[in-house]
């Protein structure tokens, strides 16, 4: 077919642009699940206490919403319980931001005019993204598959398919989404929206139901991995309700791509209001960063909600269950299980929140790149100037989500409010060297300032899955957020506090003064 003449091409050229990426997302992806099953056993490593554990997960809702319910007692069966929902996220993730990297970012830039011009057929970009989302898709499924094999073949293969299946359904709902808007950044939005939308109808389904079966559930792709039910009596039928879905988006998105010239959506971007209000370059920055940063704000807030709910119960789920409590004290300091587990759960939102601010900071990047910038600077604005107005909104941005987590747990927990805000602003240390980081590297090196993600997913997983797997302390201490104190119940340090904003203060001057001295991107 004429139309998809060029995809060879240009998969392997998006797979090339892609070799740092893709590589790293299933990196964490795969190791955070491999790493379940040890954990598990040492935390439940008898059939009384992997029953007990059965138990109260069936009565405690708050769980189930978090987490979903557990089917079987196996240690298969319950690494797919405590990180299904998870690992199909960053498998849905994975898959829209390869999409919409190699479609509507590559039109919003002017790239894809370029393209089109040589001997490439109508749908072969897309037809090319949706191959690469592939490929990351069966590799995590491939590694997942054989990491889990010794708990079960059958269920392994499962459990890798479904996680496959998240991500490539997602891929093709960012490849709807990508005919349908200007922006890939609001493509990348929306997308993440759809997926924000999938987690809270299984989250409220699964909270209804100890079994899973509340329609809610079924709405929700994530419902259906769950219900996949690997390691616990397979349901394979619940694959073709993946395979029904994403060709039925994939076909959708054919006849879109079909129907519009490049560069061009069905939902055109409104125009700004006829007198401007936009006399400021941070007033510019702040017109196209607010949308993430209140969708981010709401995220935060209701994750401390959700968190601050589940405090009270964490006790008796943990019980006298020393290797549980032991993973909750080396992430959350040696206080009570209670403190430990806000101090555990604020440290999450942390590190997610380094993610927030390294998208923020590349939005110089994007500007840069798609040559916006340069209107803007042709002006009577400095460099600095119009770098500064996105800083203050990804370093300022940064301060703002974790204080109305802080405000979720408070309003979820209902004590300790002040320990909880503080608990989780000191957090800000932590992610501010993340984003001071990303700086350095785009005003030295905007090439490769992309792998500032690489660096944010490194320390998500030290994070995440060390405490877990019991690494030495001189691993932990790779990440900045090692070094923050464990609050609450731990006793306040500013030295280390102190210590990583000033490192923030002279990564972020480094960057500054590379961007001065350095050409723009062409």
């Amino acid at each position: 077919m004429t139309s998809l003449v060029g995809t060879g091409v240009l998969l392997r050229f998006n797979l090339r642009r892609d070799r740092l990426m893709i590589p790293v997302w299933v990196a964490v992806n795969t190791l955070m699940v491999l790493s379940m099953p040890n954990t598990l056993k040492g935390m439940y490593g008898t059939e009384a206490e992997r029953a007990d554990l059965l138990d109260q997960v069936a009565t405690n809702s708050s769980f189930r919403a978090l987490i979903g319910p557990v089917f079987d007692d196996s240690l298969g069966a319950l690494t797919a319980w405590r990180v299904g929902v998870y690992a199909g996220a960053l498998a849905a993730v994975t898959g829209l931001l390869v999409v919409v990297r190699h479609t509507r970012d590559e039109e919003e830039t002017g790239r894809q005019e370029l393209l089109s011009s040589g001997v490439v057929g109508r749908r072969a970009s897309l037809t090319a993204a949706l191959l690469a989302a592939a490929v990351a898709s069966g590799v995590l499924a491939l590694l997942v598959t054989a990491g889990l094999a010794g708990q079960g073949v059958v269920g392994a293969v499962a459990f890798g398919l479904g996680l496959a299946a998240v991500g490539m359904l997602f891929a093709t709902t960012a490849a709807i989404v990508a005919q349908l808007t200007e922006s890939a950044r609001l493509a990348r939005g929306l997308t993440a929206g759809v997926l924000g939308v999938a987690f809270v109808l299984r989250a409220s389904g699964d909270a209804a139901s100890t079994d899973g079966s509340s329609v809610l559930t079924w709405l929700s792709p994530l419902g259906w991995l769950s219900q996949l039910r690997p390691f616990a009596g397979e349901r394979w039928w619940v694959l073709l309700l993946f395979a029904a879905a994403i060709a039925g988006q994939g076909a959708l998105a054919y006849v879109l791509a079909g129907r519009r010239d490049v560069g061009m959506s069905f939902v055109p971007t409104r125009p700004g209001p006829p007198v401007g209000r936009l006399g400021t370059a941070g007033a510019l920055a702040w017109r196209l960063q607010r949308g993430g940063v209140l969708g981010w704000s709401v995220g935060f807030f209701l994750a401390g909600v959700v968190y601050g709910g589940l405090t009270d119960g964490v006790a008796d789920l943990v019980g006298d269950n020393e290797k549980a409590r032991e993973i909750f004290e080396r992430m959350g300091g040696q206080s009570g299980i209670t403190d430990a587990f806000l101090a555990s759960m604020t440290g999450m939102l942390g590190l997610v929140a380094a993610l927030y601010v390294v998208a923020s900071v590349l939005r110089l990047h994007g500007e840069e790149t798609s040559t916006r910038a340069e209107p803007v600077l042709a002006n009577a604005v400095g460099r600095l100037r119009w770098a500064s107005g996105h800083l203050v909104i990804a370093f300022g941005g940064s301060a703002l989500i974790m204080l109305l987590a802080g405000l979720g747990f408070a309003v979820g927990y209902g004590k300790e409010v002040g320990p909880i805000l503080g608990a989780c602003l000191v957090q800000v240390a932590g992610v501010w060297v993340i984003g001071g980081l990303t700086v350095l590297l785009y005003g030295l090196a905007p090439r490769v300032a992309p792998l500032a993600w690489g660096v944010a997913g490194a320390v998500l997983l030290i994070g995440w899955v060390g405490p877990a797997l019991d690494v030495p302390q001189a691993v932990l201490d790779l990440s900045p957020f090692g070094h923050l104190p464990k609050l609450p119940g731990g006793a306040m340090e500013w030295g280390p506090v102190l210590v990583l904003l000033g490192l923030a203060a002279v990564l972020v001057v480094g960057g500054l003064a590379g961007l001065r001295r350095r050409d723009l991107t062409t």
